[in-house]
């Protein structure tokens, strides 16, 4: 039987502190770190039942659960609790934000200790190996030294094959969900788009804002247009149609007639009450540097690997198509790996991954048993 979490709390640990500070991939330093996190579970004696969650873009630490005052549950919260998928009965389950986000762990709008000033366009970019790398420090610091698995969907799916590589002996399996191993030229098309749209706003003021307008006109388009691409022609045919705002025909004038149009516009206005716009730029850029394979042959890269994998994909999922992980999955197999994979039919698009619980939660249910044994 599936129950709530309750009241949850992010934690906070800080890592990488001068002159131990971490040498990013950009060959740049930074430090030290800030990582926000949350545990949903209990970490049993010989701490063998740790899952790390990794989010997207726009997610954060707070994967399930609800903080206190707080009626909307975290992300994942149909994934993570006790009897679902991520069985807080059975698992201990780590969830934290990104370097670069701006929900705690350190990012462009938290505090260089030089200047006592945001870091704004000051803060390095980052890849997500930088990711990785300061999510390997929260787990060590936990005391863990192997992961029962590490788990996530879009960005959150590229971070956990990127455990696989990097830590191969401390990761046991990688559930990798509606991802790719590289971004495409259209994908990275899109934040670019998104991108524009935050640095031509007015009030971006090249990335020092923060005791000033910030630019939400340019983060509410980038939202909008990211949003376009998480949903599939099918499931906004079903939700809006060509349904008309509370009017029985159209204005022929450009105010919004269309439930659609709306509906995008609310999305792009309740994201800039939450998220930081340079968090946007630096995440959305930490995607279209993703390449896996770094120049080499996905049969090399995972020479190396030691997890059992599971991989899902989504039908309508046309942002990340099942087909581009087809060279991936063939990889894992010649370098002997153990790979599940399946597509799940829904029509919700890449949304299907916060969306189709059901479809996701059986196969993640029987793979982690499976491995437990």
């Amino acid at each position: 039987m599936t129950k709530n979490l309750g009241i949850v709390e992010t934690q906070q640990i800080t890592c990488f502190e001068r002159p131990n500070s971490l040498t990013l991939k950009s060959g740049l330093k930074l430090g030290p770190i800030t990582i926000a996190y949350e545990t949903y579970g209990t970490l049993n004696s010989d701490k063998s039942n740790a899952i790390l969650i990794c989010h997207a873009l726009s997610g954060d630490a707070h994967a399930a659960g609800l903080h206190k005052g707080d009626k909307k549950p975290g992300w994942w919260d149909n994934m993570i609790g006790p009897g679902k998928a991520f069985d807080t009965n059975k698992y201990f389950i780590i969830s934290s934000n990104v370097l670069g986000g701006c929900k705690g762990t350190t990012g462009p709008s938290s505090i260089n200790p030089e200047t006592k000033k945001p870091y704004g366009l000051s803060f390095p970019v980052v890849t997500i190996k930088d990711m990785v790398v300061v999510q390997k420090a929260l787990i060590d610091r936990l005391g863990i030294k192997k992961l029962h698995a590490v788990a996530g969907g879009s960005m959150g799916g590229m971070q956990a094959l990127k455990w696989s590589v990097l830590y191969p002996d401390s990761v046991n399996s990688a559930i990798v969900i509606a991802t790719n191993t590289g971004h495409t030229a259209q994908q990275i098309a899109f934040h670019e788009v998104g991108r524009q749209a935050i640095m031509t706003d007015p009030n971006w003021n090249n990335g020092d804002y923060y005791d000033k307008k910030p630019p939400s006109t340019g983060i509410g388009l980038a939202r909008m247009v990211g949003h376009i691409t998480y949903m599939s022609d099918e499931s906004m045919d079903k939700k809006f149609g060509r349904q008309l705002i509370d009017k029985e025909r159209v204005g022929f004038d450009f105010s919004q007639d269309f439930q659609v149009e709306s509906y995008l516009k609310y999305r792009g206005e309740s994201f800039v009450q939450r998220f930081d716009p340079n968090s946007y730029l630096y995440i959305s850029k930490a995607l279209d540097y993703f390449n896996l394979s770094e120049e080499k042959s996905l049969d090399v890269v995972f020479q190396n690997v030691k997890a059992n994998f599971l991989v899902i994909t989504f039908t309508s999922d046309w942002l990340y198509p099942t087909h581009q992980l087809k060279s991936m999955i063939k990889a894992l197999k010649i370098n002997d790996a153990d790979v599940s994979s399946c597509e799940i039919k829904s029509s919700y698009g890449h949304d299907s991954f916060l969306i189709e619980a059901d479809g996701q939660s059986d196969l993640i249910t029987n793979f982690l048993k499976k491995e437990s044994k």
